[in-house]
């Protein structure tokens, strides 16, 4: 990585991120103020693809699932190194996402995460397009759609859909930091659960079947066996994270809605818990309506709204060294972790990949508070060039 970094290009190139820092804090204003709420990215992601025109990249466009491509051809072509950061953000349309200047420090929802890092890319760009430096591999810059969330990964999953494109490196620019390297990825199965029936009056109709009984009935059965499966075993985890339905306090509800989010380290363990949820649903169900053998019985459904893969790639895989080495260049002190991010996708076929961070200081990530301070910022985007380049090989001068 020394013998790289003392490249005359990387050194330029190093020089010219310093140099081109408030145009990069120009463009996190620009994307942040862009709004891009769950599966309603387009705005900004039309946006982003004149920005990496701009940046110097003439081959931009986007897919069908709606992630923005901006390829760096290689002067040999027979790898594609993908470096990417996600264009929507976990808030929802109508939220005000003006970036706020408090001294030195912005503040509005999204300016972090992930818009931090679509700028990042965009610096990258427009250093090795100044210093003239070209790689031995393709380069995509990828801005992607649906990282979180319910958007369930939905623009990386299409990027390695089967017969997809060739893409033989996956890295990601997302989360805090300048020393994490995220090669293990945490899998999550996400449901959304309704319970029907008939309905009616709370006093006149009591006594009919209640979905609303039958959740509560359902959530105890769970929790309590999964309770004791997360005991022992890789570490797992579940959670019933949100509740709904009914009309009135007075009302016994037509139906009733829960979303259940299960995590696991492990594939086996998180298909296991997966399992374990179902069954415990239907059988939930089975014995609510056996307590009612008149009338209407009760109906439910399981709609999955989420799969997020889990698995790890080995620490001496070349990319995760190559990402460890880079941090270490800079002073930092690497270490390895496991996140849910745009990376589970390849790490559970077994490519390289890995996420790095967005460098600077921030907070307050999915909340309206959130806030970035530039403190250093352009080391984070130095670590990504020299990365980048590490990784898709750096062409000689006589190419």
């Amino acid at each position: 990585m020394e013998r790289l970094a003392s490249d005359p290009r990387i050194e330029a190139a190093f020089r010219i991120i310093e140099e081109i820092e408030p145009r990069t804090m120009e463009d996190l204003v620009t994307i942040t103020e862009i709004p891009a709420p769950p599966f309603m990215e387009d705005e900004r992601a039309e946006a982003y693809v004149e920005m990496l025109r701009d940046a110097g990249l003439d081959d931009v466009s986007r897919d069908d699932e709606g992630n923005v491509i901006g390829v760096r051809p290689g002067t040999v072509g027979d790898r594609v190194i993908v470096v990417s950061a996600h264009l929507d953000t976990v808030f929802p349309e109508g939220t005000d996402v003006t970036v706020e200047f408090r001294g030195d420090t912005l503040f509005a929802p999204g300016v972090g995460d992930d818009s931090r890092g679509l700028a990042m890319l965009l610096a990258v760009v427009r250093a090795m397009e100044q210093a003239e430096i070209e790689t031995e591999q393709d380069v995509w810059f990828v801005g992607t759609v649906g990282e979180e969330g319910l958007g369930d990964l939905r623009g990386v999953k299409h990027l390695f859909r089967e017969g997809g494109p060739q893409i033989d490196a996956f890295l990601s620019v997302d989360g805090p930091g300048d020393d994490r390297v995220i090669n293990q990825a945490l899998g999550s199965l996400r449901y959304r659960v309704t319970f029907s029936g008939p309905g009616g009056h709370s006093w006149g109709d009591f006594g009919m079947v209640n979905p609303a009984h039958a959740q509560g009935l359902a959530v105890q059965l769970f929790t309590d066996r999964a309770r004791e499966f997360v005991a022992s075993g890789p570490r797992t985890s579940y959670n019933v994270g949100r509740q709904g339905g009914g009309t009135s306090v007075n009302s016994v509800p037509v139906d009733v809605w829960m979303e259940v989010d299960m995590r696991s380290i492990d594939p086996d363990r998180l298909q296991g818990i997966g399992e374990l949820f179902r069954e415990t649903m239907h059988e939930a169900l089975d014995r609510y309506n056996a307590r009612h053998e008149e009338g209407p019985h009760l109906t439910v459904e399981l709609d999955r709204v989420g799969d997020r893969p889990s698995g790890e790639i080995a620490p001496d895989e070349p990319l995760v060294q190559r990402a460890m080495a880079a941090a270490a260049w800079f002073g930092g002190e690497p270490s390895l972790e496991r996140s849910s991010t745009d990376s589970n996708v390849p790490i559970s076929l077994g490519i390289p990949a890995a996420t790095v961070g967005r460098g600077g200081v921030g907070g307050g990530a999915h909340s309206l508070d959130e806030w970035w301070l530039n403190e250093d910022g352009h080391i984070a985007i130095q670590r990504t060039l020299l990365l980048v380049v590490a990784e898709a090989g750096l062409a000689s001068e006589s190419d």
